[in-house]
């Protein structure tokens, strides 16, 4: 490289015309590198307008692309800022959260809430409730996504909220370990779990249609295998183009709907001809259990989780003021009907003992209903996963990319490709530790990890919401909620935490603990002293110049 520093002062002039966020004061690791164009030389960026004007612009897109697509660029020029694109719009946005909250959840989880449960009327008023719950949380994320126009969800809400120069100590710690938790666990067992749901049943047809008994060490390992290709899959998709991530989300999004049509179709066709004997039961013999239901709850959020997944790209959302609240308002309210249906038309066909001993719902359904068609369902189940595995890293990245940028994280990892614009560093890191948690991974103990600890920051978000009414009482509000609506939220989150605590302690809570506690161990040195580990500039010139990729600034005002 001809100059491998990076012009610190005048990037950071740059932040400042473009009215992007401040440069981080601190990080694990201090980048000395600049920029890398195609010809693998350092350009740092000018102070120039050229470079404080957004590309979000159609026009400066499109010129700056011989494809003329908008989307991705093939070269790089000298004064240009780095950053994501607004390339989200509001079809993209609802196709975003449908298509990350429908998984694999509506396909497994019944039986698992059934069991909790143990009655078909509390059953289906703990998905109704599940519903409810996500829509007044989601609610809540719209005000705050409209009030802080910044991509990185619940991180950057609890640093405008809680960071404060009068607090060194204690002010950025709850950014940070969301961070810490999010990227290192909730996201990636996220994915994880998804990508083994993936595996699962694309092998089990397979097995069915041969006839054939696979041996449990072999299954074992062709089920971790093929998870691992859906994960790489996926990464390659988003690393390539966030254009074609999005069409890729869009049309998985439709397949998944058209699934869930043919379960309800059928479902109400049983009812029509005078199926209803296992709905007739009712509320007879449900659980009283403080406990049971808690965790009943957490099977179906985490059916429901992926309610707050739009606000993790905010800066990549066109007119964001406007297609936040409504992508929120169409996508969850649909998902919540699908959902009630789906198990209604479950009820109408299989008994509860059936479903409580059925390790796939939709697929027994479609084999008692469907006959030689039944292959659909896990078909179905197979085009969901992928399409909620995409949707999940695609905002898993840009929570990582954000928390780099905000100097919590490793600085390659903010560094966007220089011509496809797209958070790589970010995205393949998730990706690795993704991998990592396939290996051992057990879905059913990852769900129960998952939730806990998820919950916990949902919480933690609905403070922070309303401690910016009192502390940001002037700033413009968009969109905002009655102040009950996070307090409702925020009394729940504390009862899923704690109630299965109290109820029926599990070994996973306390490791959800220990993780979310370790994470002062890397506070401490690391954000609140700045020390550096030596020699690992070396390596973020060796990153940078493999996966071609430069600084980035924050998205620019429209």
């Amino acid at each position: 490289m001809d100059n491998p520093t990076f012009q610190a002062n005048d990037e950071l002039d740059l932040h400042q015309r473009k009215g992007g966020a401040e440069q981080p004061h601190h990080s694990l690791i201090k980048d000395t590198v600049g920029r890398v164009s195609d010809s693998g030389t350092s350009t740092p960026t000018s102070n120039g307008d050229d470079g404080s004007r957004s590309r979000s612009n159609s026009d400066d897109a499109t010129s700056s692309n011989p494809r003329n697509d908008g989307m991705e660029r093939d070269v790089s020029t000298p004064n240009d800022a780095l950053h994501l694109e607004r390339r989200v719009g509001l079809v993209s946005g609802v196709a975003l959260i449908v298509g990350t909250m429908i998984g694999s959840g509506i396909f497994v989880s019944p039986s698992t809430l059934l069991v909790k449960t143990k009655s078909p009327g509390l059953f289906l008023v703990i998905w109704a409730a599940c519903g409810l719950l996500s829509t007044l949380g989601a609610l809540c994320y719209a005000e705050l996504g409209t009030l802080i126009p910044k991509s990185g969800g619940e991180y950057i809400y609890f640093k405008e909220a809680f960071d404060s120069p009068r607090h060194r100590f204690w002010g950025p710690v709850m950014s940070f370990l969301f961070a810490w938790v999010s990227v290192i666990l909730l996201r990636t067992s996220s994915m994880a779990i998804i990508s083994l749901a993936f595996a699962e049943y694309s092998i089990a047809p397979l097995m069915s249609t041969l006839q054939f008994c696979w041996p449990d060490d072999s299954k074992y390992t062709l089920t971790r295998l093929l998870a691992a290709l859906c994960i790489c899959l996926i990464t390659f998709i988003n690393c390539f183009s966030v254009k074609l991530a999005t069409k890729v989300q869009n049309i998985f999004t439709a397949a998944k709907l058209v699934a869930i049509a043919i379960i309800i179709a059928g479902g109400l066709y049983m009812i029509g001809i005078g199926n209803t004997q296992y709905l007739s039961q009712g509320f007879e013999g449900s659980t009283t259990s403080f406990g049971d239901i808690a965790t009943a709850f957490y099977s179906g959020l985490w059916a429901y989780d992926g309610w707050n997944n739009l606000n993790y790209v905010t800066e990549e959302l066109k007119n964001p003021f406007v297609n936040l609240p409504r992508s929120i308002m169409i996508g969850i309210p649909l998902t919540t009907a699908c959902y009630v249906l789906v198990n209604v038309a479950y009820l109408a066909v299989l008994s509860p003992t059936e479903m409580m001993q059925s390790e796939a719902v939709a697929v027994d359904w479609g084999n008692r209903l469907l006959g030689p068609m039944a292959f659909l369902m896990p078909l179905g189940v197979v085009l969901s996963t992928f399409g909620a595995g995409n949707g999940s890293l695609f905002t898993a990245g840009r929570l990582c990319y954000v928390a780099s940028r905000e100097g919590h994280l490793v600085d390659v990892l903010s560094y966007v490709h220089i011509r496809r614009l797209t958070p790589s560093p970010a995205l393949l890191f998730n990706s690795a530790v993704a991998l990592m948690m396939i290996i051992p991974g057990d879905i059913a103990s990852l769900i129960d990890f998952f939730s806990f600890t998820a919950w916990i920051f949902y919480g933690a978000a609905m403070l922070a919401l309303i401690v910016m009414r009192f502390t940001k009482k002037d700033a413009p509000r968009p969109y905002k909620v009655p102040i009950i609506i996070p307090v409702i939220v925020l009394i729940i989150s504390v009862y899923l935490v704690i109630g299965p605590i109290v109820d029926n302690p599990k070994i996973e809570y306390l490791y959800a603990t220990l993780f979310i506690l370790a994470g002062f161990l890397l506070y401490v040195p690391f954000v609140y002293y700045k020390k550096v580990l030596p020699g690992m500039s070396y390596v973020t010139t060796f990153l940078q110049l493999l996966l071609e990729v430069a600084p980035s600034t924050s998205m620019a005002e429209d």
